[in-house]
Parts: C-alpha cells; sequence; structure tokens
C-alpha cells in the first residue's frame, strides 16, 4: 500500500513540473513573439483610448455620448433619452409625453454595454477602400457564413438551397424583391397586395418606386377568392406580423401568385419558433436581431437563381452593394451573438421583453376602455418549451364607441403612437412600440396607468 502511495505522489509531483514548465515554456515563448520581437500597439492606441474616453463619459444612465456626437470645448456631449436633459441627462422634464412611435430597437443597448469588448472595432483608415472583395464580389463569404450558421442554431430559416443577398437594411431588400418578382415586359402590371394590417412602407415604397412592370393594390381579402388564375399577385408576408405579431402564411394561392416573406421579426426575443421557413424568398434584418438599426444591414434567402440575380442587378445598380465597413461590423456582431450558440443575447432580449409585455397586459387587463391583442403560448424550438407572448408592439383598440379616434385619447393622456390607419386598419387601433429604450418604456407604462385608473375616477396622486 505504501509502495503504491509514493508512487502515486511521485507521480503527481511529475506531472505538476511539466504542467508549471508548460506554463514558464508559453510566457517565454510570448514574450519573445511580442516583446522580442518589438511587437507592440501603434496606430491603434490612440482609436482606442478615444472609444474608451467616449464610451466612459456619464450621462447618468439616460443618455449616451458617441464618437461621431456633438462636441462642446472639444469634448462629446450627451445624447439624452426621451424626457431627459441637461449635461448629463440627468434632469426629467416633467410632462413629458411618452414619445412610442418608433420600432427603434434600443431595449438591446444594455446587452451591447455588457459586452463592450467582444463586440468593440477597431479599423485602420486603409480598410477595405476597393469597391470589391479579393474574390471580386461584393458580398463578405464570412458574413454570408455567419448567417447560415445562426439560422441553423436558431432554428428559423433553411438556408441550403438558397443564396443570400445583402442590402442595406432590409427595407432595400422589400422593393428589390418586388422588382424581381413581377413580369417583365408585360402590358398588365404585377399587383402587390397585403393583409391588414400590414407594415406601412410595403405601400409607401410600392408607390414611390412605382414602375409599369407593378402596382400596389391593397388588401388580400379582395383577391383570395379570385378566380382569374392568370392575374400575377405579389403578396408580402410579414410573420410574426407588424404590427399585432402574429404569425402569419400567405393566402394567395394560385401558379401566379408570389410571396415575399418578410420575417425581419422572427427570432426567439419577439415570438416562439415552432419550425424553421422554408419559403421560396425570405428576407431578414440585423436592427430587430441585435438592435443595430443604424449599421443598415439586411439579407433576403432566395431559391430561385432568376431572382436572386435580379434582386443583385438591383442592390448593384442602387448602392453598388453594401458598405464594406457595414459588412464587417455586422460579422463582429453576428459572431458575438453565436458564442453559447446565443444563448446569452436571446436570454436577455427574451426576458426583457416577456417582463414588457407582462407588465402592459396587466396594466391594461384592468381597463374596459383599452385592450391589447391576444397572442396564444405556443412551443419553442429553440428555448425548448411553452412560452408566453413578447412582441414588439402592442396593437392597442379603443374599445369605447366615442374613442374613434384613439391615437387622440392616447395622445390627450401623455402617449404618442403611430395611428392604426398607417397600417391599413381604423382608427381605433394604435401600434405602441416596446422595443425603445428602458426609459421609454417606463414612460408608457406610466402614462398608461394613469388613463386606466382615470376609468375609476383616480387621478395622478393616486400612482
Amino acid at each position: 500500500m505504501g509502495v503504491k502511495t509514493d508512487q502515486g505522489l511521485k507521480h503527481n509531483k511529475y506531472a505538476y513540473v511539466c504542467f508549471l514548465c508548460s506554463i514558464l515554456v508559453n510566457i517565454f515563448l510570448s514574450y519573445n513573439l511580442l516583446v522580442g520581437s518589438n511587437w507592440s500597439l501603434s496606430w491603434s492606441t490612440n482609436a482606442a483610448a478615444e472609444a474608451e474616453a467616449v464610451a466612459s463619459i456619464s450621462c447618468s444612465g439616460h443618455g449616451r455620448a458617441y464618437l461621431d456626437g456633438v462636441v462642446v470645448d472639444g469634448k462629446p456631449v450627451c445624447e439624452c433619452n426621451t424626457c431627459y436633459d441637461g449635461p448629463d441627462c440627468s434632469n426629467y422634464i416633467l410632462n413629458c409625453p411618452s414619445d412610442v412611435n418608433s420600432g427603434d430597437p434600443l431595449f438591446l443597448e444594455p446587452f451591447w454595454m455588457q459586452n463592450a469588448a467582444s463586440s468593440a472595432l477597431v479599423v485602420s483608415g486603409w480598410h477595405r477602400m476597393s469597391y470589391q472583395f479579393g474574390d471580386h464580389t461584393a458580398t463578405s463569404k464570412e458574413l454570408e457564413k455567419s448567417i447560415r450558421k445562426l439560422h441553423s442554431i436558431v432554428g428559423n430559416a433553411v438556408t441550403e438551397g438558397k443564396y443570400i443577398v445583402f442590402g442595406t437594411g432590409s427595407t432595400q431588400l422589400l422593393n428589390a424583391a418586388v422588382l424581381a418578382l413581377s413580369q417583365d415586359n408585360s402590358s398588365v402590371p404585377s399587383k402587390v397586395a397585403v393583409s391588414i394590417p400590414f407594415y406601412p412602407a410595403y405601400e409607401e415604397q410600392t408607390e414611390f418606386f412605382a414602375t409599369k412592370d407593378y402596382e400596389f393594390y391593397g388588401d388580400t381579402s379582395l383577391y383570395k377568392n379570385n378566380s382569374d388564375d392568370t392575374m400575377d399577385m405579389i403578396e408580402f408576408v410579414t410573420s410574426p406580423n407588424n404590427p399585432d405579431g402574429k404569425l402569419k402564411r400567405a393566402v394567395l394561392k394560385g401558379p401566379s401568385a408570389k410571396a415575399i416573406h418578410d420575417h425581419a421579426y422572427y427570432w426567439p426575443h419577439f415570438t416562439a419558433i415552432p419550425s424553421p421557413s422554408d419559403e421560396d424568398l425570405m428576407i431578414f434584418t440585423l436592427s430587430k436581431l441585435t438592435g443595430h438599426a443604424g449599421v443598415r444591414f439586411g439579407w433576403a434567402l432566395v431559391k430561385d437563381k432568376t431572382v436572386y440575380e435580379k434582386m443583385l442587378i438591383y442592390t448593384g445598380e442602387n448602392t453598388f452593394g453594401v458598405s464594406k465597413d457595414t459588412q464587417l461590423r455586422a460579422l463582429k456582431l453576428l459572431n458575438v451573438a453565436l458564442e453559447g450558440d446565443g444563448r446569452s443575447l436571446f436570454k436577455y432580449a427574451h426576458e426583457t421583453m416577456r417582463n414588457r409585455w407582462e407588465s402592459l397586459s396587466q396594466t391594461v387587463s384592468l381597463s374596459t376602455r383599452f385592450t391589447v391583442q391576444e397572442i396564444a403560448p405556443r412551443f419553442c424550438n429553440y428555448f425548448q418549451n411553452v412560452r408566453g407572448p413578447s412582441p414588439a408592439y402592442a396593437w392597442l383598440k379603443c374599445e369605447r364607441e366615442e374613442d374613434e379616434l384613439c391615437y387622440k385619447v392616447l395622445e390627450d393622456g401623455g402617449i404618442l403612437g403611430r395611428v392604426g390607419t398607417r397600417f391599413g386598419a381604423s382608427s381605433r387601433y394604435v401600434r405602441l412600440s416596446l422595443i425603445k429604450t428602458q426609459d421609454d418604456f417606463d414612460q408608457l407604462l406610466q402614462h398608461l396607468k394613469i388613463l386606466v385608473l382615470q376609468e375609476a375616477g383616480g387621478s395622478r396622486a393616486d400612482i
């Protein structure tokens, strides 16, 4: 027994000595590589220091300073959130209305502050000065690989057998898709339709860029029972839908019906992912995935090669492709999102949106004057559980007969939303954005609670 113990001790000492030697050798080699070869940070030092200095400026948690922001006395100043002002954004503006009109996805800003080191970029002044990459294309192959990997992990889209088109945000790709799917040299233009309520840009863009090849024709309900199979139809299908967050399918059928599936919100933080989408043309955007709307990057997964090539021609003629700086930043952000199979990003984002929805719907449930959309719980393949709703927007309806102009009712109560008529719906509806800053959401909830309380004869003092 004693002999075996001695042998074991000798073995452990030997292993420890080997381990220690390994560490010393690595330190020695690293020193020689970095110091011995006179390698050190040079041109990036000042850029990194400048970025750190601006990021460290205190704005009281109610604003941010930026490298490209306004400079006063040689120093960038704070840009304050809604309802805050002052040099450090610490002054709360009383009786300030809650602006929840836009879909600016700033709710993810805290996540990226927590991941500042892994998501930061320092780029040389000579980075990608050419129109093209080394393979004579305008598309980063590494970014394309990251996109395919992300969809595979999340399980929200089939990328196998699909071409990828990059766009300056998904906005550019919407009209590129319409043009690519429309009939060429036809005496009758293709008719673009969408189900109510719908994202306003579908109508606005189609009419703005209208050619002899296509025109906006309104609600799909006018055509879904149409017996004319020769009518060339292009349908926008938004799933989850903007504004009501519901999962949608194409309603137009027939040999001449084509669809553009806008999956901007088909990510685990906004909806359960019941299965991967495998449509012929699907559009996604970085803005609603990571929150980086300002980067302006989107992509389309396209099955048909001819449609893919037409979309490439459109983006090429329109902007000569997507900025190489944009592609680099998108690659960096997606690689952070991919860490741990996306669990860190999607867990944070989903919990934030779920908590906001629960707080808002609980407040509205106390009201008979207002209602919001109902979204049933569904099984999510990504999270592997049944989960409740966490939509990007509340689709609020004024139920009282006298409240026909619902946006005006909310406006008088200090809430600025987007009127339902913008979405082709009744003016009794208003879209309220839940994806802006925490300050924006807190102000929305505060004003909404006051409106609900007033139904029972209460006042601000009771809040």
